[in-house]
């Protein structure tokens, strides 16, 4: 088999639009948690989100800003960065063998929102004859491989918050097994709509908002934690088979080194302890690696608080006492829950943490959980260390587990 590396990052984030930026702000624990800026947030009972700070008439034309839903756009300025960060060209023939895989939630969520309000409250006869295909869930990854002429397979997974960690997992599958060279594969989501927070109210998962510093609502792991917040954004990566990488003479960031993925089978919401130690397990398996491997696990730590207390037991499941030996970090506490683009995200960042020999910190953990009570890298980052080998978390709604391991090259 193959091995698999990544030779291009971008990401475009609520903690930053460059990859540099966004480790940076998270190294220092900086929160991209604020109040929303919609005129909606005045009909909200949660008025904070982690959203993009990003002027987007710098990238797209009037045209294609009309075109192209929120989602769609953010995954172009990602994949942009990632593209050219590769240094990639393709001759014709090559470009059958390259390909893009995107995660997403909802797809065109804002487009969705927009529609709706024009049909229901203005009574609008009609909408934009563009509205199928700025809405469709594989909008983003159509217009990646139309971009840069990728003629390989173009797929989209739609697995809720393990969405582009399944992407991820499943491009590198695709090299190894020596299906495709080159793969574009993330994720990209943008919820920060009406209806959309509408509904995660209901659902009562929602981080309630902090009276003293509403940017620090998100408390991943804390004992006073009440939930996540709603992220948005996008991180793309090139991955690219090893010996040709190296022969062409690209930056390799790390590799991709094992990936594991399954269903708990168990509730559609309730997390499973039993399904997410199968994941990691089938990931390091596939890795080659011991439990006494890892050097850094990036959570999924939502911050709710079934779900931190049940990743909490299921790492000491897999790692038995060594789990309180390896550190564990949420950065969800910074750049909230980003959902479909979530594991792409957090892929990045556990790259970063290798290639950068740093770990970012959990944020805004102030008070300890006796039933979350490992080692939590609580609210400062850690830098100087030997990060060889990473392992990155992506537990979905529905019960697709998904998880990731990257390693130094």
């Amino acid at each position: 088999m193959r091995k698999v590396a990544v030779t291009g990052i971008g990401i475009v984030s609520p903690v930053g639009n460059t990859a540099r930026e966004a480790f940076g702000n998270l190294m220092e624990g900086k929160s991209g948690v604020r109040s929303i800026a919609a005129d909606f947030a005045k009909q909200l009972s949660t008025t904070i989100a982690a959203e993009v700070t990003l002027d987007m008439s710098e990238h797209f034309s009037v045209k294609q800003l009309r075109n192209f839903d929120r989602a769609t756009q953010l995954a172009l300025v990602a994949s942009e960065q990632a593209w050219g960060d590769s240094g990639m060209t393709l001759s014709d023939e090559e470009s059958e063998r390259a390909g893009v895989y995107v995660g997403t939630g909802l797809g065109g969520a804002v487009s969705i929102d927009e529609i709706s309000y024009q049909l229901y409250k203005k009574e609008a006869s009609r909408v934009s004859p563009l509205s199928v295909t700025k809405i469709m869930c594989n909008a983003s990854a159509s217009h990646i491989s139309i971009r840069y002429g990728l003629r390989g397979p173009c797929l989209t997974f739609s697995t809720a918050c393990s969405s582009s960690a399944v992407a991820v997992g499943e491009a590198y599958r695709h090299i190894k097994a020596g299906l495709a060279d080159v793969i574009v594969a993330g994720g990209t989501e943008s919820l920060i709509t009406y209806t959309s927070i509408k509904a995660w109210e209901s659902l009562g998962v929602l981080a309630l908002e902090d009276t003293v510093d509403p940017a620090a609502s998100c408390k991943p792991f804390s004992k006073d934690r009440t939930g996540f917040v709603l992220g948005e954004g996008s991180a793309i990566v090139v991955l690219e088979e090893m010996e040709k990488a190296k022969k062409r003479g690209a930056t390799i960031y790390g590799e991709v080194a094992g990936y594991g993925s399954t269903a708990d089978a168990n509730h559609i919401t309730g997390p499973s302890i039993d399904g997410q130690v199968r994941a990691m397990r089938q990931a390091l398996e596939e890795a080659s690696l011991e439990t006494d491997a890892l050097d850094y696990i990036n959570a999924h730590g939502t911050a709710t608080v079934a779900n931190d207390s049940i990743e909490t037991q299921a790492l000491k499941k897999l790692l038995g006492q060594g789990a309180y030996s390896v550190p564990v970090s949420s950065t969800k506490s910074m750049h909230g829950h980003l959902m479909g683009a979530a594991g792409a995200v957090e892929f990045v960042i556990a790259l970063l943490s290798v290639r950068n020999k740093a770990i970012p910190p959990t944020a805004h953990l102030k008070i300890p959980d006796p039933e979350c009570d490992l080692d939590y890298v609580p609210n400062t980052g850690r830098s100087g260390l030997d990060v060889r080998t990473a392992m990155t978390n992506s537990f979905a709604f529905g019960g697709t587990n998904a998880v990731l391991i990257v390693r130094e090259v």
